[in-house]
């Protein structure tokens, strides 16, 4: 595996963008220039990552998103410069 970062990833197993190696590794984002925890999904050439609202879910269960336009940076966290 390389040390980049995929350029599109997604924490869910049912979604296409999902890579249980890189997630293995764990990976950080930092969008804006803040780290931030609580990313669900990213694409750092279209520029947007999905974040969780609070503990609200949708008719599916899963957690309620919203999306973020900025600076994407993913790195890995053990390998972080």
């Amino acid at each position: 595996m390389s040390d980049a970062p995929p350029d599109r990833l997604c924490v869910h197993p049912s979604s296409p963008h999902y890579d249980e190696a890189a997630l293995s590794r764990g990976v950080g984002i930092r969008f804006n220039g803040a780290v931030k925890t609580n990313v669900e999904e990213y694409s750092v050439t279209e520029g947007w990552i999905r974040v969780a609202v609070g503990k609200t879910k949708d008719r599916h269960g899963n957690d309620m998103t919203i999306k973020l336009k900025g600076a994407v940076e993913p790195f890995f966290e053990d390998f972080e410069p």
